[in-house]
Order: C-alpha cells, then sequence, then structure tokens
C-alpha cells in the first residue's frame, strides 16, 4: 500500500487583478479614441491648413496619449494640487464646531463627508440595539458589527485556513444580499488604559482571597496596562435606499425594519470567519468610537466612567471635532495628528494568509492606528458580464500588437482563472485599503510615517499618501461605511475606460 502523506503544506491566494477596459498599448478605451481623433484631425490639418498646423495637432494628441499612458500620474497630480490649493484658498480645509464654530446650533458635527450624516437606533429581531447610519449625499444606510477576533496564536494552521475560506464564502455571499453596495473590515490598536482590566478584577475578586493573592492581582492591575495595547475590530454593511435601480427610496424605519430580521444571520456567519463573537454595535458604542478617533485623549476618560459604571451618554451631535486642519500630507484634529494612506496596488504573485499580520500588529510609534479594508461585491449577473468582457479586453491587447509584453500575457491568464473561477460559482469583489497612523504629538509624526511605511512593505501592498485628501481619507478609515466611489465627482466608470 501507498504511504499517505500527512505533511501540512500552508495555501497562498492571489490572482489579483484591475480590470482594463480594450485600447491600444496601455491606453483603454478613452484613451484610444482620443489618440485616434487627434491623428483625424491631424490630417485634416494637414490638407486644410498646411504644414505647421498639422504639426500642431499631432503634437497636442501626442502629449495627450503620453500623460495618459503614464499611468494618468501627471494628470492626477495637476488635478489634486489645484484642487487642494482651491480648498486652501477658500478657506475650506479648516473646520470649526461648536459654540465657537460655524456649524447650525453650536453642535460638534462631524465634518467632510459625513457632515450631512444622521444615527439612528432601532433593534433586531433578537432584540438588541443597532445603530443605522444614513448618508443622505448618497442614499447610504450603515449598520456596524462589533467583532472580537480571535486571532492566529496558537490555532491550528488549518483551523486558519478553514476561517480564510469562510470569510471568502461570506464576501461571496453578500453579492446576493438585495441592497447591500459594499462592506468594510476596520482594525484600530490602540493603548490599553487598563480601566477595563481594573474593573474586571475588582468585580470578580473574593473578598475571602488570601492576602497574597490579593496583592498579586493588585500589582498585575498597576502593572500591566503600561506598554500594553487593545485591538479592536468592525464590520460594516452599506446598503442602498432603493433595493433596485430606478425603484422608491426607503425611509429609515422601512430600512430598519428590513434590516432587523437580517441581521441575526449576518452576525451569526460572520463567527464562522474567526471573527469571534459578532454583535450589532448600538448608537452609543459608535458614538464613543468616533469620538475617539478625533480625539484620543477622550479614550482615558470614556474607559473611565465605564469603569465607574457612569457611562458618558453621547447622540450624534457632539461626537465630531471642535476643529481640524487639512494640510497637503497630514490632518490635525483636535488633540491629534494623523497621515493616511490609500492602496494602489494588490500583491503581485501570491502570498499566504499572514501577509498583513505586520500591518495590522499594534507599534511603539503609532497612539493608535486604523487599517480598513473597503468591499465593493458584484452580484453574479453583473460579475459574469465584467470577467467576460475583463478576458476579451486583455485578449485584445494581445493580439493588438506583434510582440506582446510578459505583463500583458500574465494578465491574460489571470483574466482567464478568473472568468473560469467565477463560472464555478466564486465571487467577484473590488477592494481596496486605507491605512491611518494617529500620535498626540507632531514631533513623533515622521516616525509614525516611517512605521507605517515600513511594515507595509512585509505586507506587499502598494501605498501611497493620500497627498491633498488626508480628511477624506481620515473618515474613510473610520467604521462608517463611507463608499468613496459614490462621493467622487468623476464616474469611476470614466476613470476606469483611461
Amino acid at each position: 500500500m501507498a504511504a499517505i502523506s500527512t505533511e501540512y503544506k500552508e495555501p497562498s491566494y492571489g490572482n489579483w487583478r484591475v480590470p482594463r477596459s480594450a485600447g491600444l498599448g496601455n491606453l483603454g478605451a478613452i484613451g484610444t479614441g482620443i489618440v485616434m481623433a487627434g491623428l483625424l484631425l491631424g490630417i485634416t490639418s494637414f490638407a486644410i491648413w498646411g504644414l505647421f498646423p498639422g504639426l500642431a495637432v499631432l503634437a497636442l494628441a501626442g502629449v495627450s496619449a503620453l500623460l495618459l499612458t503614464h499611468g494618468q500620474s501627471v494628470v492626477d497630480r495637476f488635478g489634486t494640487r489645484m484642487a487642494f490649493k482651491l480648498s486652501r484658498s477658500s478657506g475650506t480645509n479648516l473646520y470649526r464646531s461648536g459654540p465657537l464654530g460655524v456649524t447650525e446650533w453650536g453642535m460638534y458635527q462631524l465634518p467632510g463627508l459625513a457632515a450631512k450624516s444622521t444615527l439612528y437606533e432601532f433593534a433586531d429581531s433578537y432584540k438588541r440595539p443597532f445603530a443605522l447610519l444614513h448618508v443622505p449625499t448618497t442614499s447610504h444606510f450603515t449598520v456596524i458589527f462589533s467583532t472580537e477576533p480571535d486571532g492566529a496564536s496558537l490555532v491550528d494552521p488549518e483551523q486558519v485556513d478553514a476561517w480564510v475560506a469562510n470569510w471568502g464564502g461570506w464576501l461571496a455571499g453578500l453579492a446576493d444580499e438585495a441592497g447591500l453596495d459594499a462592506a468594510a473590515v476596520t482594525v484600530e490598536t490602540a493603548p490599553d488604559s487598563g480601566y477595563r482590566l481594573r474593573n474586571e478584577v475588582m468585580m470578580n475578586i473574593d473578598p475571602d482571597a488570601p492576602a497574597f493573592a490579593k496583592d498579586m492581582l493588585s500589582e498585575v492591575v498597576d502593572t500591566y496596562p503600561e506598554g500594553s495595547a487593545t485591538v479592536r475590530a468592525w464590520v460594516s454593511l452599506t446598503f442602498n435606499a432603493s433595493l433596485r435601480a430606478g425603484s422608491k427610496k426607503r425611509t429609515p424605519e422601512d430600512v430598519a425594519r428590513d434590516l432587523a430580521s437580517r441581521i441575526p444571520g449576518l452576525s451569526a456567519r460572520l463567527q464562522s470567519t474567526g471573527a469571534g463573537i459578532a454583535r450589532p454595535m448600538s448608537a452609543q458604542e459608535l458614538c464613543e468610537v468616533v469620538r475617539i478617533a478625533y480625539d484620543p485623549p477622550a479614550a482615558l476618560i470614556i474607559d473611565e466612567a465605564h469603569s465607574a459604571g457612569s457611562p458618558v451618554s453621547l447622540n450624534w451631535g457632539e461626537v465630531g471635532p471642535t476643529a481640524t486642519q487639512a494640510s497637503w500630507d497630514d490632518y490635525r484634529h483636535d488633540s491629534a495628528f494623523s497621515a493616511s494612506w490609500t492602496m494602489t496596488g494588490a500583491p503581485r504573485g501570491s502570498v499566504n494568509s499572514s501577509v498583513l499580520s505586520r500591518l495590522l500588529a499594534p507599534h511603539g510609534d503609532i497612539d493608535r492606528k486604523r487599517i480598513s479594508l473597503l468591499y465593493r461585491p458584484m452580484d453574479s449577473a453583473r460579475a459574469a458580464a465584467v470577467v467576460e468582457r475583463d478576458q476579451n479586453n486583455a485578449n485584445v491587447r494581445i493580439t493588438s500588437g506583434t510582440r506582446p509584453s510578459a505583463r500583458a500575457l500574465v494578465d491574460a491568464r489571470s483574466a482567464v482563472q478568473t472568468a473560469q473561477e467565477e463560472a464555478q460559482g466564486a465571487g467577484l469583489v473590488n477592494f481596496g485599503m486605507v491605512v491611518t497612523a494617529t500620535v498626540t504629538d507632531k514631533d513623533r509624526l515622521p516616525d509614525a510615517v516611517a512605521a507605517v511605511e515600513q511594515t507595509s512593505g512585509t505586507a506587499r501592498v502598494l501605498l501611497r499618501r493620500a497627498y491633498g485628501a488626508q480628511d477624506t481619507a481620515f473618515a474613510a478609515s473610520l467604521p462608517l461605511g463611507l463608499v468613496l466611489p459614490k462621493h467622487s465627482m468623476v464616474p469611476s466608470e470614466i476613470k476606469d475606460a483611461l
């Protein structure tokens, strides 16, 4: 009989790719159209006006093609700088709230994309309160789940593989959720104040315990919080007010009635992904999370109030910052300074399940760090059309030249594999990442920036500083379920076609 190999082989994950439209070389559909129109106008100019006007038209078309070919970096940077200069000249990069601010009724309203948001609280079918965040600008409703991840320490690798597989299945299942537009996972690391540990020990200590045991527990309570960190994670799901295109928009009560019966099933399926016990966040908990994000020292006050049994009552009009100032490469908010990055490229090749571990881990140079993974699931009907079109476009790029590049050949094979996996039932998800590092001392901000850029290399993700949009990236990293493409003035379809 042949021996059966029991050696464990760690699986790898990959085949992430950016869908592109068909075009000449590195150009998309719109870029190719601009080049062809420029050539046609150049030939016409030669015939009507002569040599020099024709050369001028061809030169203009060539410059446009050059800018579009090189990743749109020149166009993007110029547009970003002009937008930031206009914002700074008009003063919109500054924000003041409260009684001395410019907000209505003297409230501490949230700035930026979440300024018009409204927070409601309802109860699900298990009678658990859940917060429902409404963003009327994009007609979105967000429900947030608070999770307690088990972590991968002292866990069998087979169990980790099962968690990853269940997470992929959970994401694929979101495509069939009616009205769901986006999902996000936010992981935050911050220093532990120690109040929760003190409260837990003091409430469970036995009065008849030996004096030695009491002294030991008191010493643990006093010394353990020094240098320790707390890790929290949230999963946010964003639903559209309209269940389908062209249908009537639902009211917050209608959305809450629909989600009340769906929330228990969504939270139960999250537990199989390694998220631990998942439960919907209440309005008070969400207010505390946002309040602490903009003013980190408030965490000590809130934790102390919880340990004393009298939590601070907050409403949505009190969680915003008193003052903010968005600079070109950082963001000042109340008593802290932050820098944010966005992902520009997924890891090339294959990676293992622990590729993000160092990026997610607490760091001594960063007071508070948030990593948000943003997902936009596609429904099965649209996913099938997207992968087929992407496969055809990849084949066009190969056959349009005499000698296709190695990257074009790899891209074509990746498109074929994606189409095959989608045909077998796999889900198709657009995803991105936002990273925010916060410190309470501006002199420590360069160290925090260096720490993030160093650990991002081990994660094999390409991060780019959110220059000129630090306030927007900061808001996107919060567990608010903001769908950034819906706030953009340029539709994502046009960006992809370039």
